[in-house]
């Protein structure tokens, strides 16, 4: 089991179905640790915790205690092909990916079904021939491939992102990235979104672009509180909030509930020694969470792991009873919706 920490907690509720929408796998070796560390971000702290997250790690998250049915993994980087054109190498994600789904399908390693779903990477900068591509990966992936992922977080300090620096400014309003972005919806693919809290406006305009593709705004829209933005979390909650609001009239996105243990927002609970409980994420949380929620409604709202990276803040156990403090108070329909509901519609599971 990875461990953020040492401590542990009983689980809460835990018959509650859970659907993880959004987690990693990865095996970095130590040349590419060596190079992160040369950054000095915290960010590389938390990878370097977890050097190795396959199958067998995952699957002890998986059996902490939560009723974890399925699992969506997120495309990261991992496993692409060493040669072959540039532009088809992020195929060998998918088609590692697809192996352990099969792994986890024949039920040797229990009964959640790891990468139920997947989303992988495109470079939609290629513009309309990067549908070639979306063709290799769906192609690849046995019938689990939902959709991409094609990042675009940056921010004109470099200290935000550290090693993760270095995205062009505006990628979501780009023509050629458009163009490559039209392919999506003739496909049936969805479009998973990660930005910074300051690049809200970019997805709003781009999910009014193109209404008919599901787009699935990840970590809340990352809020920031490092670097340039230290002790102006709070300052521009505000913004953050009416930006939510205007994303949320655009009845194509959903929006993931998590991340908010990543490095990037800064909350007391980060690298936290000693460890912070359930408690302290859920309040420190909860006012994104609840926003979310009711910019969004719970049937468009979906917790998330985030995992391995996460694991800055807790483990695997303590974050699911974080989200399961912060959902005391809904119904049980609704914390179906939140917790196994929008995730299975989203990205089609059928449980």
């Amino acid at each position: 089991m990875t461990q953020a920490a040492t401590s542990t907690e009983p689980i809460l509720e835990p018959d509650l179905p859970i659907v993880d929408p959004h987690h990693h796998l990865w095996d970095r070796p130590a040349r590419l640790l060596t190079a992160l560390a040369a950054s000095k971000h915290d960010f590389t702290r938390v990878i370097e915790r977890v050097p190795r997250y396959l199958l067998d790690e995952l699957n002890a998250d998986l059996s902490s205690g939560h009723n974890i049915r399925a699992t969506v993994y997120m495309e990261c980087g991992a496993f692409y092909r060493a040669d072959g054109p540039a532009e088809m190498r992020c195929v060998g994600e998918t088609e590692f990916v697809t192996g352990v789904a099969a792994m986890s399908a024949s039920g040797v390693y229990g009964e959640a079904r790891a990468c139920a779903a997947m989303v992988g990477h495109a470079d939609l900068t290629l513009g309309a021939p990067v549908a070639e591509v979306l063709h290799a990966h769906v192609a690849a992936a046995g019938g689990r491939f939902r959709g991409i992922r094609h990042a675009c977080a940056s921010d004109p300090d470099p200290e935000v992102l550290g090693p993760l620096h270095g995205r062009p400014a505006g990628l979501y309003l780009d023509k050629t990235f458009r163009e490559g972005f039209a392919q999506l919806a003739p496909l049936g693919l969805s479009f998973d979104a990660w930005l910074l809290e300051p690049q809200l406006p970019d997805v709003i305009d781009l999910a009014r672009a193109f209404p008919q593709t599901q787009i699935i705004l990840d970590h809340v829209g990352t809020p920031l509180g490092l670097a340039s933005y230290r002790g102006r979390r709070e300052e521009r909650f505000g913004v953050w909030r009416d930006n939510i609001r205007a994303l949320a009239q655009s009845p194509n996105v959903s929006v993931k509930l998590g991340g908010l243990a990543m490095v990037f927002p800064a909350f007391a609970s980060f690298m936290a020694d000693p460890p912070a409980p359930s408690s302290q994420l859920a309040a420190e949380w909860k006012p994104y969470v609840e926003t979310c929620i009711e910019a969004f409604g719970v049937e468009r709202c979906m917790f998330e792991s985030n995992f391995p990276v996460d694991i800055g803040s807790c483990s695997y156990a303590v974050l699911w009873n974080a989200f399961k403090i912060i959902a005391a108070g809904y119904s049980a329909d609704e914390k179906t919706a939140l917790f196994s509901g929008a995730a299975s519609r989203v990205y089609r599971l059928k449980l």
